[in-house]
């Protein structure tokens, strides 16, 4: 099989360069919008917006990320609407990310999507279909859904697919698809239970304090 560029061989899953001169122009061009954008104040939001906007390939409405960011490529990356990320989140997207709509992610989410060989000397280098010796790796694309809460620490590993509604605890390690309305955590992250009716906030008096839990009609 035959790839016109590295970054077609990023798509297809198969082994690629990331010193390609290509690519690493891509990551250089991000990486230097990553520093404007730590650069900025909290309530420069045009500003924000619109480095955001040159970085990531999908950026939907009403989306806001704390700062520092560190994506790595960014137009791997696409994101749905009434997203939040607090502090550090980092997007190592050499292979495709996706998250839904209304994603809540605590500080230092991390995801990432490239893979390297297990053993020492194939990390150092291999041979590539055209002959050479080179570094290569591959990567494996990371799905979320949307309606996902992410506790602090929480770290995605490549090829792994976070269905609808869940919440993973903090300081988990995703290694595995996690199924929608599932509450999962732990060190390999785990399911431990479905998410029900049961655990909404109308069944917790003591801390809703006077406020409602509002009608489905009226959900955003």
């Amino acid at each position: 099989m035959k790839f016109a560029c590295e970054e077609e061989k990023i798509k297809a899953g198969v082994l690629f360069c990331p010193a390609d001169p290509e690519l690493v122009a891509m990551k250089r061009r991000t990486h230097n919008l990553n520093v404007d954008y730590n650069q900025t104040h909290e309530d420069e939001f045009e500003k924000r917006d619109r480095i955001l906007h040159e970085i990531i390939g999908e950026f939907g409405e009403g989306g806001r990320i704390q700062g520092p960011i560190a994506f790595h490529y960014g137009k791997h990356t696409k994101i749905g609407k009434g997203f939040f990320a607090n502090f550090n989140f980092t997007v190592q997207d050499d292979g495709e990310v996706t998250i839904g709509e209304n994603c809540n992610f605590g500080p230092n989410v991390t995801i990432v999507t490239p893979v390297h060989p297990m053993i020492a000397s194939e990390r150092r280098a291999m041979r590539t279909a055209e002959g050479e010796k080179k570094l290569l790796c591959y990567a494996k694309p990371v799905h979320i859904g949307s309606d996902c809460w992410f506790g602090a620490n929480v770290t995605v590993c490549p090829g792994v697919t976070v269905g609808d509604g869940c919440v993973i605890g903090a300081g988990s390690v995703v290694t595995r698809d996690i199924p929608s309305n599932s509450f999962a955590a732990g060190v390999p992250c785990r399911v431990i239970r479905e998410i029900t009716e049961a655990d909404s906030m109308a069944h917790m008096p003591e801390v809703l304090g006077g406020c409602q839990v509002l009608p489905d009609e009226e959900q955003r």
